[in-house]
């Protein structure tokens, strides 16, 4: 019998003006791009710790901790393999992961399938596995005043064979 794990993760980051913006590893064309100690890539953090939340790891800061150089200006997705391989050896496989990006601007439809992609090549599951929606906040707060972009995620994963859960108990 598989055990199943829930998480869920949430990451914020500042808009300014002259940096990238990248989202799900794409890069997208936009006058703002968020800062942050790596990529500042909100929508990876938030599925990252979704993934650490639901083995029960602790959260991206304790395995990827701003102020340490070797994740200064780093890909996102090369933390999202690196937690991979952190679930793998905790025994777990992802099942899936639902998100979903919130921004008043710019619009990321066009982008949502690449975001997928990258997303689940990082992870070693089909696109299928991988659901990323936007949304805007009507003008409401912090993301409604284009002061940053939001994310949130969930996610599931299954046991699959190395720990018991009842034996973290």
């Amino acid at each position: 019998m598989l055990d199943y794990r829930i998480g869920i993760g949430y990451d914020v980051h500042p808009l300014a003006k002259g940096l990238p913006l990248i989202l799900g590893g794409v890069r997208i064309p936009f006058s703002y791009g968020l800062a942050g100690y790596s990529d500042a890539d909100v929508l990876v953090h938030a599925i990252i710790d979704a993934l650490l939340g639901a083995a029960a790891l602790g959260d991206i800061g304790r395995h990827f901790p701003a102020g340490d150089p070797r994740f200064k200006g780093i890909s996102s997705l090369l933390l999202l393999k690196e937690t991979l391989a952190l679930l793998r050896g905790a025994g777990y496989t992802v099942g899936n992961v639902d998100s979903v990006i919130v921004a008043e601007r710019p619009r990321f439809s066009m982008y949502i399938d690449e975001m997928r992609q990258n997303i689940a090549g990082a992870l070693h599951v089909p696109r299928e596995a991988i659901s990323i929606k936007a949304t805007t906040t009507e003008r409401l707060g912090f993301t409604g005043r284009g002061e940053g972009i939001a994310a949130q995620a969930i996610t599931i994963l299954q046991n699959s064979g190395g720990i018991k859960i009842d034996q973290a108990l």
